[in-house]
């Protein structure tokens, strides 16, 4: 009979146990029992498949590391050509480097010559942002279509000064449409602020008129004449590198460096006050698709 009555009991107790565990799931969700099983499940499908791809791993031998060729490689053959001309580490000064990178120019279309200069400015700090216009003494080679938003008197005056497009109203509705044909917008200062909805338009290309570009002014005509004639604008970018096209191959030696040392004059007027120490960390000039070449700093 003793025996019999603690079979009894741990069946009871078997019995409590199994409805306590019942209980702790629930009917639906996250915490029922088919999804706690489920969960399991996974995790063992998992660990297998950790284990099969341990094992093919252990068994298959790992091939060869990829070879990265240089970058010179990877060019192409009248790119590598005219690259041998540069010597690798010398400084040239800048008429040579001018020369050097007409006759290392790989293409056949009339490309243009950059200059591309590194700065130790923050173009975070708003004294060192640096931002101007210059006019080319021979221009940059590029024809330029100005536009002009401005009163129908201006407009008449722009026409005359050589603007390709000069309308009041009209304007607004081109820009409704989403069409730009045109490479500068010049704006008087009464009507900028009717260009105020369109500035995701022409803010990311680079077409929104300002007052520092010059294009936003009185005297209409002047900035027409000066955009026709060369001007162009440069600013520091976030790397701190001024980026800026003085001509075209076709110029010759002497345009282009006529180009280039009114570019380092303007340059060297952008210093700012605050900035301590050496102002130009580096110049290198390049042609559109031509190796980059170093220029001798003397710009500080």
């Amino acid at each position: 009979m003793a025996e019999e009555e603690v079979k009894a009991t741990e069946n009871v107790e078997v019995n409590e146990t199994k409805v306590k565990e019942q209980e702790t799931f629930a009917k639906s969700g996250k915490k029922s029992k088919k999804h706690i099983e489920e969960v399991k499940a996974e995790e063992e499908r998992q660990a297998r498949k950790l284990e099969r791809k341990a094992e093919e791993a252990a068994v298959k031998p790992k091939g060869a590391a990829p070879i990265t060729r240089p970058k010179i490689e990877r060019r192409g053959k009248k790119y590598q050509e005219m690259a041998k001309l540069v010597e690798k580490g010398k400084v040239y000064g800048l008429k040579d480097a001018i020369d050097l990178a007409i006759k290392t120019n790989p293409t056949k279309f009339d490309a243009s010559v950059e200059i591309h200069a590194r700065l130790s400015v923050d173009p975070r700090q708003a004294d060192q942002n640096i931002r101007t216009t210059i006019v080319l003494p021979n221009g940059n080679g590029k024809s330029v279509r100005v536009a002009v938003f401005a009163p129908l008197d201006v407009c008449k005056t722009a026409k005359a000064a050589g603007a390709d497009i000069a309308e009041d109203e009209e304007f607004l509705k081109r820009l409704e449409k989403g069409t730009i044909d045109f490479d500068v917008l010049i704006s008087t200062p009464q009507y900028m602020p009717k260009l105020g909805k369109f500035a995701r338009l022409l803010g990311p290309k680079g077409l929104m008129p300002n007052p520092k570009a010059g294009t936003v002014t009185m005297d209409v005509e002047k900035a027409v004449k000066e955009s026709k004639a060369g001007k162009v604008e440069y600013r520091v970018d976030k790397q701190s590198i001024v980026h800026i096209g003085v001509g075209k191959i076709s110029f010759g030696t002497d345009k282009l460096l006529e180009n280039a040392n009114t570019f380092f004059e303007s340059l060297k007027a952008q210093k700012p006050a605050s900035l301590k120490g050496s102002y130009v960390k580096s110049v290198f000039i390049t042609t559109t698709m031509g190796p980059s070449i170093a220029v001798e700093n003397l710009y500080n």
